[in-house]
């Protein structure tokens, strides 16, 4: 029985890209894969897309960018990319949740 695990890890980004939509604002792309640890998540199908805001000083802003997809292996994943990083270098995608394998 698969369940969802809480991950909160970074991950590495393999063939990300950053498009715009209509109004010119820029939206990170899905990228078509993941490295996380030894292991390459590789994007099947992406299920969902939403985002989180944050108000700031009587303004609202996009913080985090998320997608629900399954895997190539049939696990379910959820990401987030972290719209804006302090930290030169900082990671901006994020693993917040995988499936765990089948259990016997």
């Amino acid at each position: 029985m698969n369940h969802r695990v809480f991950v909160g890890r970074p991950l590495e980004a393999i063939g990300a890209s950053i498009g715009s939509d209509a109004s010119g604002r820029t939206e990170p792309g899905l990228p078509n894969a993941f490295r996380f640890d030894d292991e390459t998540l590789m994007v099947k199908m992406l299920l969902r897309t939403w985002r989180t805001n944050v108000d700031d000083r009587g303004d609202t802003y996009v913080k985090r960018h998320w997608f629900e997809f399954v895997i190539d292996d049939g696990r379910r994943a959820v990401v987030y990319f972290e719209r804006n990083v302090r930290r030169r270098n900082a990671p901006r995608w994020w693993l917040y949740t995988i499936e765990s394998g089948a259990s016997s």
